[in-house]
């Protein structure tokens, strides 16, 4: 298996557009929020951005990685339990990119290439097909933590960020090809 890091630089716009979030949005809010299996819409939100830009580097695609990362970042940030069907709008999985762009655009700036990123990630089961190649990396990125997260396939498994807050069971599994050396990001985000 091929192993793909990420640059410094990348790790640094990572946590820069993340601070920014934090600052300016309620995305902390969603660490509370379940995504698949155990993982939250949080985790889930930071390993999509991480495998987009891993996916753009092995592709060798060029790319605009602040838009990239911004829009996976905010691709699930519909803000409630979907599990919870009670407040959950029926037909989540159709109706969440709506809802997560109206969302983003409430409460943070998102270019064109952003909107197309959260709107159209839930290709093929919408047929809103992602009309940047952003959009595409982060549809196909989505799609592969999907099935890591839901199946907690171990040897692709992140450990779980612990950014804002202390994690309630800090653990941190064996290196793969999702993990990034990611003392920076949580040294500089718990400042």
């Amino acid at each position: 298996m091929i192993a793909i890091t990420l640059t410094i630089r990348q790790i640094k716009l990572l946590d820069d557009i993340l601070k920014q979030l934090i600052k300016k949005t309620q995305f902390l809010a969603s660490k509370e929020f379940v995504q698949h299996g155990k993982t939250s819409v949080f985790n889930h939100s930071l390993n999509v951005a991480t495998i987009s830009l891993k996916l753009a580097c092995f592709f060798n695609i060029n790319i605009d990685e602040k838009s990239l990362i911004t829009g996976a970042l905010l691709h699930d940030y519909f803000l409630y339990d979907w599990h919870d069907k009670q407040r959950c709008p029926s037909w989540h999985c159709f109706k969440h990119p709506k809802i997560a762009l109206e969302n983003a655009k409430r409460d943070f700036y998102v270019n064109t290439i952003e909107e197309d990123i959260i709107i159209n990630h839930m290709f093929p089961l919408t047929l809103n097909v992602p009309k940047t190649k952003e959009g595409w990396l982060v549809s196909i990125a989505d799609k592969f933590c999907c099935i890591v997260e839901t199946f907690r396939l171990q040897k692709y498994q992140t450990r779980q960020w612990n950014i804002g807050r202390q994690a309630k069971n800090p653990q941190i599994s064996k290196p793969n090809i999702m993990n990034e050396p990611r003392r920076i990001l949580e040294a500089s985000a718990l400042r």
